[in-house]
């Protein structure tokens, strides 16, 4: 049963006079415990359609259905409750903030969802422990390497069981071992947890952990 769909996808950027048409009808439909790769060349619109699926930013026109609700055009203040609801985020460069240890940066995240207290520290602690932090919950940003700030960031992500994971470029800092150890993560993650799974990428080993790979070029689905 499909969690998250595209309908005929627009995005429109006013620069000026001008109008940039960065996507141009994009239809798509991703189910539970599904791995999708989106990949394509750089400026093609793959972070915008990742940002417009995540209900951070809205489409110039069509819609996206989050857990069989409708998400138009017009939904202005509703996007943020939908996204502590049901998505899950993993950045590129990973946001963690600085100041907090691993477990404080997880229950942040817990703490925007409305989970305080004793409840979200316990949560907290169980996404590390699958993520293999269990070790490093007190440990801060700066004392972790590349590949361990990528599992807080999926840890964060995976904490209030989000049914639906939209990651960004997940292997791009890390070297070829540890990228390989966050992708079998992935795999587990949507076989096991049945989470629905888009991944923006350029790396050619996530098709081959994916069900279905995407291609999107001058802001269309070429496959």
């Amino acid at each position: 049963m499909s969690v998250l769909q595209a309908q005929d996808v627009t995005k429109d950027f006013y620069e000026g006079a001008g109008t940039l048409s960065v996507l141009k009808g994009i239809s798509l439909s991703i189910e539970r415990g599904e791995i999708v790769s989106l990949e394509g060349p750089s400026g093609s619109g793959k972070t915008t359609l990742l940002s417009i699926l995540g209900c951070i930013l809205t489409a110039s026109s069509g819609a996206v259905v989050v857990e069989d609700q409708k998400v138009d055009c017009d939904a202005g203040g509703s996007l943020a409750a939908i996204r502590r609801k049901s998505i899950g985020f993993v950045f590129q460069q990973y946001n963690l903030l600085p100041a907090l240890t691993a477990m404080e940066n997880v229950e942040y995240a817990l703490n925007i969802k409305g989970q305080r207290g004793e409840t979200a520290r316990r949560e907290a602690e169980r996404a590390l422990y699958e993520v293999g932090l269990a070790d490093k919950t007190m440990t801060l940003p700066r004392d972790l390497s590349g590949g361990q700030k990528q599992r807080v960031a999926i840890a964060r992500a995976l904490a209030g069981q989000s049914p639906i994971l939209l990651v960004d470029e997940p292997t791009a800092n890390l070297d070829s071992q540890t990228g390989q150890q966050i992708l079998n993560l992935f795999k587990h993650l949507a076989r096991q947890e049945n989470r629905a799974m888009l991944i923006v990428t350029h790396d050619q080993k996530v098709s081959e952990i994916a069900d279905r790979v995407l291609i999107i070029r001058d802001g269309r689905l070429v496959n």
